[in-house]
């Protein structure tokens, strides 16, 4: 009785602990690789890992996470057996690989691929020990932007025109606008600013309060803009900022001074593998016949580092490299985009809710986020920021300035015509409107009839 008894309360003790035990917690198998997975400690860390934590908080599942024993990503032996973490995940060993795993139909059709929660495609780095400083004829134009140039060339013709009019309106740049020959001309106005624009005076100079206003506010203006010209054109001088002479796969694959090589059997190795394209091709049997693949991804960015070898990855990889490493330079060209996917056995039935979670962190922003977070960059070049062309928005409240020291001489040159056309109208005991009319169109004409006989004595001399 006293044995029923015992195995009852062990039956009782067996199928409690049955149900208040929760699920089995996921095999997960990952790679080090940096940002993706890194180890702090005795801990993991990375892009990955954080993924992991953010679909399994919207799954609900607990996790182990262990790193591939032998070190690959996925690949094929000769005999057709799966190595890496794609070959745990076909044995299940694991029950889901979260790496930066290329998508890929030899993959697809032994496993199961999420949609991918990363896109990429491949480049190369190098040294930019292997850069060329470049020339070029109109370098003095770069230190301000083509808007910039556009500004100050509009800037230059209207600060003209207004000396000019200023010149011609106010009535204290001439006594007697029939007998007085005047001296700003349109042509005289712009080589005036010219001249203040070099920091030499070309005179003669404005006499009336309009004429020097514009004239003084053009000159605050000159002195800056040749200050932040000087300035942004003296650093551009000292950056040691250098372009890479080798910028696509054709040129690298046209050239035989520079080594280069991919991991060896990845996903980047077959590509070029299998490609039909004659460049591709040629960059492949160049890696066969130099031998010059690499085992792992540190191992390219450590030749590449040491100079004089062009590491062939994929651009996810190789931009953590050059925010991790300053002498290394990525390629401009990307070619054969593919994305990042997390495999799972052939038939799981989580890989549906995990494309799902995927998506909805893709859409929320958190897939960005973290991107930022783990590729932030850490290089920047001697004394901060790279040296770029001055913006004209940089300095709108200067061009504001000399607007309305334009606008404030013409004020100012109308104010005084008018005062001297009130004074004689009173005198002539006629309409001051009408005095006004015939006082502008007198200073206009003379200046016309001035041009006229200057270039009639210059032909009979």
């Amino acid at each position: 009785m006293k044995a029923l008894i015992g195995l009852v309360v062990c039956a009782v003790a067996l199928l409690s602990g049955c149900c208040t035990a929760g699920p089995a917690a996921l095999s997960i198998t990952t790679i080090l690789q940096e940002p993706f997975t890194m180890t702090q400690g005795s801990e993991l860390e990375g892009y990955c890992i954080d993924l992991l934590a953010e679909i399994a908080k919207k799954l609900g599942f607990k996790y182990e996470v262990h790193l591939v024993k032998d070190g690959k990503y996925g690949r094929q032996d000769e005999s057709g057996n799966w190595l890496g973490m794609i070959g745990e995940v076909v044995r299940g060993e694991a029950d889901l690989a979260v790496a930066p795993l290329t998508l890929t139909a030899t993959r697809e059709l032994s496993v199961e691929m999420s949609t991918p929660f990363m896109q990429t495609g491949v480049g190369f780095i190098l040294s930019k020990d292997l850069g060329s400083e470049e020339s070029h004829f109109v370098s003095f134009l770069f230190p301000f932007s083509t808007e910039m140039w556009v500004g100050v060339l509009m800037a230059f013709l209207v600060t003209g025109l207004c000396i000019y009019l200023v010149a011609r309106i106010s009535p204290c740049e001439w006594a007697d606008p029939e007998t007085d020959e005047h001296s700003f001309t349109l042509l005289h106005s712009f080589w005036y600013i010219t001249g203040a624009l070099t920091l030499q005076g070309a005179g003669p100079h404005p006499k009336g309060l309009s004429g020097r206003i514009i004239s003084a506010i053009w000159w605050v203006f000159a002195v800056v803009l040749l200050a932040c010209y000087f300035s942004n054109f003296n650093t551009m001088l000292r950056s040691d900022t250098k372009h890479v002479s080798v910028m696509n796969f054709d040129e690298l694959a046209r050239q035989d001074v520079i080594d280069y090589g991919t991991v060896e059997g990845g996903s980047t190795f077959n590509f070029f593998k299998n490609s039909n394209n004659p460049t591709y091709r040629s960059i492949f049997q160049h890696m066969e016949r130099k031998k010059s693949c690499v085992r792992s991804v540190e191992e390219g960015n450590r030749r590449a580092q040491e100079g004089n070898y062009a590491f062939i990855g994929e651009a996810a990889s190789l931009d953590i490299a050059v925010a991790r490493y300053c002498n290394l330079i990525r390629s401009s060209e990307l070619i054969a985009m593919r994305g990042y996917s997390i495999a799972a056995p052939l038939g799981s039935p989580m890989m549906k809710n995990i494309t799902v979670a995927i998506l909805q962190l893709s859409e929320s922003g958190e897939l960005a986020y973290l991107q930022s977070k783990w590729w932030a960059n850490s290089c920047m070049p001697e004394g901060g920021q790279a040296p770029q062309a001055l913006q004209a928005h940089l300095l709108r409240g200067l061009f504001m300035l000399l607007a309305l020291g334009c606008g404030l001489g013409l004020l100012i040159a109308l104010l005084e015509l008018a005062s001297k056309a009130r004074d004689q109208a009173k005198d002539q005991k006629k309409s001051c409107c009408s005095v006004l009319s015939a006082e502008l169109s007198q200073r206009f004409r003379s200046g016309r009839a001035n041009a006229g006989t200057e270039t009639s004595e210059k032909s009979k001399a």
